[in-house]
């Protein structure tokens, strides 16, 4: 009878593990997906929600791909660049990886110091999201979705999240990011994280390209980048892009170079319009980059911490190989009441809507 019980027991064991190996093998794979519209293309993965390539004419019509990105998908499993990335639940950092909602602390995970990082060691860039609809045609998209566990990276509650890559227009990109909280409230600061050289990625640095940035105002930061809760007036220092300059123009200034939030002039509109966030233009290629958006703030950051780092076509990155113009709510906003509100309860909806129109 003992030995009965036990040869069960057994196969009962090896029947789990077959189960399990057959579970294993339905697992999510990382898959690359096509937006095409004419010579307008883009490709994302369902690895990080990742942009890999934006390919477009230049003035002379020859195509070019203008985002920084690695070649293949192994690379983005230990990334720390973000190239291309959805980040989240919470962008940009938070001081001491802690912070205090209906008088409940929170302890999240440090990745940055002592500090919380574009939403922890395994924020939203390093998941795999879930094709949720893809459409080709006039009006191509991809509507990628995540859940978000209560208690992920130290973050309350569920949340459900949704965000739609569509090249809308031609020659247009436009990004819609939504989520609900499902049973408590919750900070949410979702970030497109991508690298972007208007002369080709691989073409060198971007301190010849011309920015100009709709912002009279910076949030100012300490040692190591966290807001110091001040807002600064761009004008009279290297921060000041109301009108375009070359970033390299005094980037020397900027120990590190750029990566700071903007506050941008023009406030949320009531309707849901988005206004003009920054203009960038290439006069190696003749590309012109305009960035509208509904969010507060924009982090400008010109990849002062990339150092030769090898990416696609067998091309290195450089210091200042690329900029990212990152629309947000503000930095460690759930420790600075004087900053926007980034909590998001249930019943509400978290909207954040961009878009890029390229032109040359």
């Amino acid at each position: 009878m003992a030995r009965t019980s036990v040869f069960f027991l057994l196969s009962l064991c090896m029947l789990l593990s077959l189960v399990g190996t057959s579970s294993a093998g339905a697992r999510k794979t990382a898959n690359i997906y096509e937006l095409r519209k004419g010579d307008f293309s883009v490709k994302v993965t369902n690895w990080g929600g990742v942009i890999l390539s934006v390919v477009l004419p230049d003035s002379n019509g020859k195509l070019g791909d203008i985002v920084l990105a690695y070649e293949g998908i192994g690379p983005y499993l230990n990334d720390t660049t973000y190239f291309g990335a959805l980040v989240g639940r919470v962008g940009n950092r938070i001081a001491g990886s802690r912070f205090v909602l209906n008088g409940k602390p929170y302890r999240l995970f440090p990745n940055n110091g002592n500090n919380s990082l574009h939403g922890g060691h395994r924020g939203f860039s390093d998941v795999f999201w879930t094709v949720k609809k893809k459409v080709d045609g006039e009006t191509p998209y991809i509507t990628l979705y995540y859940h978000s566990f209560d208690g992920e990276q130290g973050f309350p509650g569920d949340l459900d999240v949704y965000v739609t890559y569509k090249l809308s227009e031609n020659y247009a990109l436009s990004i819609s990011m939504v989520a609900h909280p499902r049973n408590k409230a919750t900070p949410v600061n979702l970030i497109q994280h991508t690298y972007w050289n208007l002369g080709g990625e691989g073409s060198g640095t971007i301190l010849k390209d011309k920015v100009q940035i709709f912002a009279s105002q910076i949030t100012p930061v300490d040692e190591d980048l966290i807001p110091t809760g001040a807002f600064k007036s761009v004008k009279g220092t290297p921060y000041d892009f109301l009108e375009p300059k070359e970033v390299g123009s005094e980037i020397e200034s900027v120990e590190g170079g750029y990566d700071i939030n903007y506050v941008l002039d023009s406030p949320a509109d009531s309707k849901g319009l988005l206004r003009k966030v920054a203009v960038v233009e290439s006069e190696s290629s003749g590309r012109k980059m305009e960035l509208w958006a509904d969010k507060p703030g924009v982090q400008f950051y010109t990849a002062g911490f990339l150092e030769d780092v090898k990416g696609k076509n067998g091309h290195v990155y450089p210091q200042y190989g690329g900029l990212c113009l990152e629309t947000q709510g503000f930095p460690d906003a759930v420790n600075q009441p004087k900053f926007p509100s980034v909590i998001v309860k249930p019943g509400q909806v978290y909207n954040h809507n961009m878009v890029f129109k390229f032109s040359f």
